[in-house]
């Protein structure tokens, strides 16, 4: 479709906007350093996509490129993930294990949701950035380790150091070069090409030709999109598999936020007839806000486990 031809792309990343020129120029200048990079940005913006972009373009592009959530993985296993142990370390340990560090060596190493990071293992990943190494868990010898980091959070990264979620000194090594990632609501024009962009991958994909009609376009401009990039998708691709016809229909857009709650003094009014997952969603969300995405803090005023907060949020 002609819109799609507006539609720049930048590695993994899409956007004809100027928030996202701006963008594109800085990650231009910074991939070809080995400067760490602090990405902030709310959730479903493309953090990834921008981590994975900044490898793709730099020298170190045909090394390994390593993701890592933080927050997903226990406190306990995180030092063995990030630097790996020594066989007979510990009970179970029964070879060495190579961490994620020595993975991605002389590659990208990209530390999502950072501020989840328990506090000592921000001391010795600090230390890592310092001394450009590491001690595996139960050795002796330094392990030296020539790795690019990347890091990122969906919170204010001066409210994460605060509320100690983040330490100071470890915030200013990661933010050597610091980026602030556009929502999609700064974003002046790309709703409507990437809601394009999207609906014609999924039409190539399933060899039909559906399109919006105008109501839908209209609808998809005057959306706010908390969600961002992600939800953008995800609505899109709903609609495409609930359509007939060659149509989205708009209907099937403004079901999904028709009987969207409202928050005022800290409290969530629901429509009556509100799905219960509809209802979850909105509570766990809300909650996270509250505290300024601080997961722990929502896992604990919802009465859940941290994991099972991790794997809601996946599914939304």
């Amino acid at each position: 479709m002609a819109l799609d031809k507006h539609l720049k792309r930048f590695g993994f990343l899409y956007g004809s906007s100027p928030a996202m020129e701006r963008l594109y120029q800085q990650l231009d200048k910074v991939s070809v350093s080995d400067a760490t990079v602090l990405l902030a940005g709310e959730s479903g913006t493309g953090k990834e996509l921008i981590a994975q972009t900044i490898h793709q373009i730099s020298p170190r592009a045909d090394k390994t490129f390593i993701a890592v959530n933080c927050g997903a993985i226990p406190a306990h296993l995180i030092e063995a993930a990030l630097f790996g142990h020594e066989k007979g370390s510990f009970t179970g340990a029964a070879r060495q294990h190579l961490g994620y560090f020595e993975h991605a060596s002389r590659g990208t190493l990209f530390l999502d949701e950072i501020t989840e990071m328990p506090a000592d293992m921000q001391v010795k990943l600090l230390r890592v950035l310092e001394s450009g190494s590491f001690l595996r868990i139960g050795g002796s010898d330094e392990v030296k380790v020539d790795v690019r980091l990347i890091a990122a959070t969906n919170r204010d990264v001066e409210v994460a150091v605060r509320q100690g979620s983040l330490r100071e000194d470890l915030m200013y090594r990661l933010a050597v070069f610091p980026i602030r990632v556009p929502p999609l609501r700064e974003r002046n024009g790309d709703v409507d090409l990437l809601a394009q962009h999207f609906l014609q991958l999924m039409n190539a994909k399933e060899n039909t030709s559906k399109t919006f009609s105008r109501n839908s376009m209209e609808m998809i401009r005057s959306y706010t999109w908390p969600g961002n990039v992600r939800e953008l998708k995800n609505v899109v691709q709903r609609a495409f598999i609930l359509s007939t016809d060659t149509l989205v229909i708009e209907d099937h857009l403004s079901e999904l936020w028709a009987r969207k709650p409202t928050l005022h003094e800290g409290c969530l009014n629901f429509s009556v007839g509100t799905p219960l997952a509809d209802a979850q969603r909105e509570i766990i969300l809300a909650t996270l806000k509250h505290f300024s995405g601080n997961k722990r803090l929502t896992a604990e005023a919802l009465g859940i486990s941290l994991k099972t907060l991790y794997n809601r949020l996946k599914d939304y």
